[in-house]
């Protein structure tokens, strides 16, 4: 059996190393990826930058696509489908790794702008495995969570959810979280565009984690050009990997699209599409995952917290695990390598993966340490 393969795909050579003596896997960078490669092949296994539709796909043996990605846009499904193709994607692989992300962006706000994150309105869009997150990690810093979900909300009913006017009057924070989708009810192409910013009631704070065409380039710039949005930060952009520098210059935050890129996310991704791949060939690696990842360069965290404030505290924790700063800065200093930066990005562990020792923690800061996925170290 013939398997092309995107060879930035972390831990993919391991897996199928696991099928060696029945699979003959190619690997190629994903934006090259040509229907000359996939002839005579049986499945593909991707990311975003391979465009799987009419003109890659048609005329070739391709039976499976697994993609390990949460989003799934670069699949053209209604043709898969029509062709009898077999295609997954990793939902919820890396969703851990955008809250860390957020967590990072919103602390390191607070810490310049002078706010406390408990008098804080965030307005979450879109509640799925990535919103779900950002939610908790609301909640334990005492944020006000408004979230907005018009899918979940048809199927499970109000309850939880509110409407985006209501966000957009209230919200100090507002967060996308969803996929994109080009047409019908739940069109979100262009959803922060020219009306949605018109209609913001407040300066807020923008961030976009999702998809770079969720949010209209143009729109977003007037908006933080004229006050409506204080500070923007931007991992996702329109025409990737030509992303517009106007934009990148006067976004607070810039990164190139790396919210999901720690090696857990990475991990969850590929195990999923190997997985996925045993399941369907019957291969019999149905619950295969990398035998062992890279530990972080200080597993252990120590924190004084004397005089400190937990926003504070929780600064330095994730702060030691990510710092956002400094994907901010490498962009800025060569978008031009937009998809290096991304190809080479280095080992981040997720929160788990530390251990934080808390000195004269007199108001039990460890709680909400722990409540953010890190082990507190007795």
């Amino acid at each position: 059996m013939k398997i092309v393969a995107d060879d930035k795909i972390p831990f993919l050579k391991e897996g199928l190393a696991k099928f060696a003596d029945s699979v003959n896997a190619v690997f190629l960078p994903g934006a090259k990826i040509a229907k000359s490669d996939l002839l005579d092949a049986d499945a593909l296994i991707t990311r975003t930058r391979t465009k799987c539709n009419r003109d890659l796909l048609e005329g070739t043996k391709v039976r499976f696509i697994a993609s390990a990605t949460i989003g799934y846009d670069h699949i053209d499904t209604a043709y898969c489908k029509s062709r009898n193709i077999f295609w997954t994607n990793a939902p919820g692989c890396n969703s851990s790794s955008v809250a860390q992300y957020f967590a990072s962006a919103i602390l390191n706000l607070a810490n310049e702008r002078k706010f406390r994150l408990r008098d804080m309105t965030i307005g979450i869009v879109g509640v799925g495995n990535v919103g779900s997150k950002i939610a908790k990690f609301a909640e334990a810093t005492g944020m006000t969570v408004l979230l907005n979900d018009p899918p979940r909300e048809r199927k499970e009913g109000r309850g939880i959810f509110t409407d985006l006017g209501t966000i957009k009057c209230e919200a100090d924070i507002i967060s996308f979280h969803v996929p994109l989708t080009n047409d019908g009810s739940y069109r979100t192409l262009h959803l922060a565009g020219e009306n949605f910013f018109r209609e913001i009631f407040r300066r807020i704070i923008f961030v976009n984690s999702s998809r770079g065409e969720v949010a209209d380039t143009g729109a977003l710039k007037n908006a933080i050009r004229n006050g409506k949005v204080s500070d923007a930060v931007i991992d996702v952009w329109e025409n990737e990997p030509d992303i517009d520098r106007e934009l990148l210059e006067i976004a607070k935050l810039a990164t190139p699209h790396i919210a999901g890129y720690s090696t857990d996310g990475k991990a969850n991704g590929t195990s999923m599409c190997i997985r996925a791949l045993s399941t369907f060939f019957g291969l019999g690696a149905d619950e295969w995952y990398p035998e062992k990842l890279p530990e972080p360069e200080c597993p252990l965290i120590k924190i004084d917290c004397s005089g400190k404030t937990a926003e504070q505290v929780l600064l330095e924790a994730i702060n030691a695990s990510y710092d956002i700063s400094q994907d901010d800065l490498v962009l800025r200093n060569s978008p031009e390598r937009f998809e290096k930066l991304r190809g080479e990005y280095p080992v981040r562990r997720e929160f788990p993966a530390y251990s934080v020792k808390l000195k004269n923690d007199t108001a039990d800061f460890g709680g909400i340490i722990k409540r953010l996925g890190f082990i507190l170290h007795v």
